[in-house]
């Protein structure tokens, strides 16, 4: 092949690589975009932009925290609770449909308490564990000391990112069973709470598989946590504590008849609606197109996404900030509240042709589509 031709298809794959999906061109290969990932260089210039023009957005706003916080999570619970008191079916649906939106709002949070300074904002650790983290079985340390790995520099996207996979290079049945196992979250906690973690306190080799394959959210099957020290495993052990004793003493008022069983399985379908929601959100947070290699940090950007105003659906199935998914892997000490500001100065002050711009897509049907196009063409 000569050069000219070569160059000309390195040409069309980086187009694909930085274009929307709406603009996508058709039939060049992911493995393609994912070679071309590799070779994408830093951009210092965008790099030096983002830090310059958003110096001043780092703390928090315990008001806007709290109070967004706790009004999500008591509409959440007025959801549930209407939904298991009603006898109108037509009403039970609308409620649970508030109930696993406001709550996977909430849930959301669980991101931010990984992120935020607790001196800057105390007392909301507790206050998201004794809310929503114990009740939904997904207390916080399960994803503190987890998520600060895939921002790690020489992690992303490599077998040591436990929220890493590269779908789009996988076969087509990995989609449909990523979202299914999601299904069946809220069984497993309750089985990891109730009956692992009470009996791997005096089964030594039980508690080390529980502590590397069972105590965090993460994605990717390889991966293997360590235990953790100090504070953190401090507050590993009280937050562990209560959700096993939460979720003993939910399925003994189930067994014993003292918690009726359709309120417990209205309770579980939520829960479990809630962790379907998140895990088709979590499908298009990234391209997925990174076959394992270490990469630059606007390769990392360029394979995360952003799904900017005007739209007003990713406000609701990317919550907390998380419509802003890229540019929080530039900015992750950024709170959730000021990531909209930092988009607009940066989309305002950066030129049409910055890459900055590139990691802007329309919506969750065209990444879905984007996605599920890949597997059928590469994993076929």
């Amino acid at each position: 092949m000569r050069m000219t031709q070569v160059g000309h298809i390195e040409s069309r794959v980086s187009d694909m690589l930085l274009t929307p999906v709406q603009d996508a061109l058709p039939g060049i290969d992911v493995a393609d975009r994912a070679a071309a990932l590799k070779r994408v260089p830093d951009d210092k210039a965008m790099l030096r932009a983002v830090t310059e023009l958003t110096r001043d957005l780092g703390t928090p706003n315990p008001r806007i925290f709290w109070s967004d916080f706790l009004a999500s999570a008591f509409l959440g619970y007025a959801g549930l609770f209407l939904a298991i008191i009603s006898g109108n079916i037509w009403l039970q649906c609308a409620a649970a449909l508030v109930a696993v939106l406001a709550l996977y709002r909430a849930g959301g949070f669980i991101h931010e308490v990984t992120h935020v300074k607790h001196s800057a904002l105390p007392g909301f650790r507790l206050g998201f564990n004794a809310v929503i983290g114990v009740p939904l079985l997904v207390p916080s340390y399960m994803y503190e000391g987890i998520h600060n790995l895939h921002h790690a520099r020489t992690r992303y996207g490599t077998d040591q990112d436990p929220e890493y996979l590269p779908l789009a290079l996988m076969k087509p049945w990995t989609l449909p069973l990523f979202i299914i196992a999601s299904l069946f979250a809220p069984f497993a906690l309750l089985f990891r709470n109730a009956v692992l973690a009470p009996l791997s306190l005096v089964i030594p080799p039980l508690r080390k598989i529980v502590v590397e394959r069972y105590s965090g959210l993460a994605i990717n099957p390889a991966f293997r946590r360590r235990a953790a020290e100090g504070e953190a495993h401090r507050n590993w052990i009280i937050q562990e504590t209560a959700a096993s004793i939460w979720s003993i003493v939910l399925l003994a008022g189930v067994f014993t008849g003292f918690i009726p069983m359709n309120a417990f399985l209205i309770f579980l379908l939520i829960v479990s609606s809630v962790a379907v929601l998140n895990q088709v959100r979590t499908l298009v947070a990234h391209l997925w197109e990174n076959d394992g290699e270490p990469l630059s940090v606007t390769a990392q950007f360029l394979d995360s996404v952003n799904v900017p105003p005007p739209g007003v659906l990713a406000s609701i199935w990317a919550p907390v900030g998380l419509r802003y998914h890229a540019l929080h892997h530039l900015l992750p000490s950024v709170p959730y509240h000021a990531l909209g500001e930092a988009h607009r100065r940066l989309t305002a002050q950066l030129a049409p042709g910055s890459v900055y711009h590139r990691a802007s897509y329309n919506g969750l049907a065209g990444l879905v589509y984007r996605l599920t196009r890949s597997t059928l063409v590469r994993g076929a």
